[in-house]
């Protein structure tokens, strides 16, 4: 009972920090698929982490047999709806950010300074 109580655990507890991390996330992510990313990690490893913990704090019950059969459904459907997610935002016309704003007036600063030192 000790091995369970320990593995519980663990499994709430990393459960819990990947849970944290996907909200931060959420918050602090500049785009929709930066967002969609942590909303996929914390569905997809987060979420079954929690539900194995309790599974092992409760015990192996027929209760245990349906949270077993809601992480497989979860594994398997997660994954496909980030996929149609980002494809439907694709499809509206929702690029990705690919360079933060100071990155691309650095850029920006850099080739004006190429430009104006060129030879006439």
């Amino acid at each position: 009972m000790m091995i369970n109580s320990m593995l519980s655990d663990i499994c709430l507890l990393l459960g819990g920090i990947f849970t944290l991390t996907g909200a931060i996330g959420l918050l602090r992510l500049p785009d929709f698929y930066s967002r969609l990313h942590a909303a996929s990690v914390t569905e997809s490893l987060a979420a079954p982490l929690l539900i194995i913990g309790v599974m092992l704090d409760t015990g192996f019950t027929l209760d245990s047999a349906k949270l077993i059969l809601i992480i497989v459904v979860m594994v398997i459907v997660n994954p496909t709806i980030t996929h149609a997610l980002c494809r439907a935002a694709a499809h509206g016309g929702i690029t990705p950010k690919m360079q933060s704003e100071s990155t691309q007036k650095n850029k920006l600063q850099t080739e004006t300074e190429f430009s104006s030192k060129e030879p006439k």
